[in-house]
């Protein structure tokens, strides 16, 4: 049976668009289908080897800019990716999703030029990939206020405190640290973001257990105890954290949307493959009776007006006019 979604997305988006939906949903049954019940049993994170093929396809740097090795994509392309890789599993696609819209994005829209050279060639091969430091325990995501604190030490910068929830934190080489820089300053301008490696001395990162969703993404914590880092390492301006962060979670919000309907598409293929082969009363396939049918259609409708919106949100980000 035909995916639902397929029909749906070939009125919405381009020729050249849809065939590199097609390409990513392929890969998706081919490489993560038959295999995803196998790490959900065993509690394993998505393998590295699946992390080297995203890379190899050139997912990580959908909307790079080709000059550093990207793919010159835009936004449309990295929900397009959502939607194909979501539809068996959201832990997949949220780990190249995390490191495009929450790693790679925010070095692109607000990094300098020597950042950029240094960092975005491998992260858009996969082979280096940012953790998005906001989320804090005891402050959860408010961008305006952050718990961890930066404070200068003559030409450098010392970071203490937690970040929390950090998708791809087992998998990061380095961690975009919100930090409070001035406390004194009015809301919006208090804080700055800071590029911190991974491995530098005094940072500290543990994995979480037990969750009910993402399972088979990483999730962790990553602690910093007097981790010195040069001004260098500022991304955007000082105490602009800020706007940083809120321009990486606008475009974020899109592929999380994505996420959310790639599942329910295949929720609906699988119910209605479920109503037509299951026979009850009267020796008939419970698609021929009205209830089943009116949830059916629920959910198709759902699918069709939601992602009809999506798309047409992803059109207004990439002109510019939804911020």
């Amino acid at each position: 049976m035909a995916r639902r979604i397929d029909t749906y997305l070939r009125d919405l988006v381009s020729e050249d668009k849809f065939d590199f939906y097609s390409v990513v949903r392929d890969f998706s049954d081919a490489e993560i289908e038959p295999k995803l019940l196998g790490w959900e049993r065993a509690h394993e994170l998505v393998p590295e080897s699946c992390i080297k093929q995203m890379g190899e396809m050139g997912l990580f740097g959908l909307p790079i800019d080709e000059q550093y090795g990207g793919q010159g994509g835009d936004h449309i392309d990295l929900v397009l990716m959502g939607l194909a890789l979501s539809y068996h599993s959201q832990s997949v696609a949220i780990t190249p999703g995390a490191a495009i819209s929450l790693g790679a994005k925010p070095l692109q829209l607000c990094g300098t030029e020597e950042q950029k050279r240094e960092h975005l060639p491998d992260l858009a091969a996969g082979k280096r990939m940012f953790v998005f430091g906001l989320s804090e325990p005891g402050r959860g995501s408010d961008a305006a206020n952050p718990e961890v604190t930066a404070t200068r030490d003559g030409g450098d910068w010392v970071i203490n405190g937690e970040k929390c929830w950090a998708t791809n934190a087992r998998w990061g080489s380095h961690v975009v640290v919100h930090a409070l820089t001035a406390p004194d300053n009015p809301n919006g301008k208090r804080s700055t973001c800071f590029i911190v490696p991974k491995d530098a001395p005094g940072v500290f990162y543990q994995e979480m257990s037990g969750k009910k969703v993402w399972e088979q993404s990483s999730t962790g914590s990553i602690m910093f105890e007097n981790v010195k880092v040069p001004t260098s390492a500022i991304l955007g301006e000082e105490n602009g954290g800020f706007k940083v962060m809120v321009t990486t979670l606008n475009g974020g919000r899109l592929f999380i949307a994505a996420l959310a309907l790639g599942s329910l598409a295949f929720a609906l293929d699988k119910c209605r493959v479920y109503a037509n082969e299951r026979i009850q009363f009267a020796n008939k396939p419970i698609a021929r009776f009205q209830r089943v049918q009116d949830v059916l259609i629920d959910m198709d409708i759902a699918l069709e007006r939601n992602l009809t919106w999506l798309m047409h949100c992803c059109n207004l980000y990439v002109g510019g006019r939804l911020s």
